[in-house]
């Protein structure tokens, strides 16, 4: 299974659900040992585990989660490093991996992993990670050239018109069985994520391109010529939160991101490292 494939199945875990740590209290350390944030301000860093090929959130080094972790490092005081990875079979897999065990191949865990839906029922499959602080809510949204397509009401503004799409993707899911199957032959899956499919739709190669709303503003944002709103799907229009994930156990260093998540959403840094990467930001 492609990463994007395995991105996209973790996103069916449903809508996501904000979730604060008010109610929780922290643990009763043994004597002399030293709490989560404290090893790490002894350590002078803090690790984030980044998915890897996650446009434009992580791709080589770069994106808006690089940049999320950095700001977040130096609010406590700390120095960011990172460890990138595959996504694995599924969430939980990743959850295992990198925050509570390890990975098998002997990397990991990291400190913090981003990206996680902040949904109900994947907390309580998973007792020993903590996942908290959303920080973006993700959508399936649809770009299309104003030029070929000036309204979409619905889907059948679309009708016999060439429809890039990320293969096997919840985009290209939607839009199969959409209609009872009416846009399926329309659709054109080469591409491996919804930038790839934005890019053709810049170019000119199909009149529309669905993917995530945050692939297809990275590439297409503030370009008078594409329209790129929600996929016009009931079900999926308020799509799903991510935030972070630390050990069960690691309730101070939870309560030290979140905090140090709620300056940057207060102070407005959140908000301007999305707009650098063109992507739309509003309070999770």
């Amino acid at each position: 299974m492609k990463p994007q494939d395995v991105r996209t199945r973790r996103h069916w875990l449903g809508q996501a659900a904000a979730l604060t740590l008010s109610g929780l209290s922290l643990p009763l350390w043994a004597q002399g040992q030293p709490s989560t944030l404290e090893r790490l301000r002894e350590r002078g860093r803090i690790t984030f585990g980044l998915y890897n090929d996650l446009p434009p959130f992580h791709v080589a080094g770069k994106g808006i989660e690089v940049e999320l972790a950095e700001a977040l490092a130096a609010s406590l005081g700390l120095k960011a490093s990172f460890l990138p990875f595959n996504a694995d079979e599924n969430m939980n897999d990743d959850l295992r991996n990198m925050v509570w065990r390890g990975h098998y191949l002997g990397f990991g865990p990291a400190d913090v992993l981003l990206h996680v839906p902040v949904d109900k029922p994947l907390m309580d499959a998973n007792p020993r990670v903590k996942i908290f602080a959303p920080y973006y809510r993700e959508r399936v949204a649809m770009a299309r050239d104003l030029s070929r397509v000036p309204r979409m009401d619905d889907l059948s503004a679309l009708k016999g018109l060439p429809i890039a799409v990320p293969g096997q993707s919840l985009a290209g899911w939607l839009l199969i069985g959409a209609d009872g199957g009416a846009y399926r032959s329309q659709l054109l899956t080469k591409w491996s994520d919804g930038t790839q499919a934005a890019g053709a739709l810049m170019r000119g190669e199909v009149a529309a391109a669905a993917g995530h709303l945050s692939e297809l503003e990275s590439t297409l944002g503030g370009d008078p010529r594409f329209a790129i709103e929600p996929l016009p799907v009931t079900r999926m229009r308020d799509g799903w939160a991510v935030g972070c994930a630390v050990k069960a156990d690691a309730t101070d260093l939870a309560q030290a991101v979140q905090s140090a998540m709620n300056g940057l959403s207060q102070d407005g840094r959140l908000a301007a490292l999305f707009q650098r990467a063109k992507v739309s930001w509003r309070p999770v």
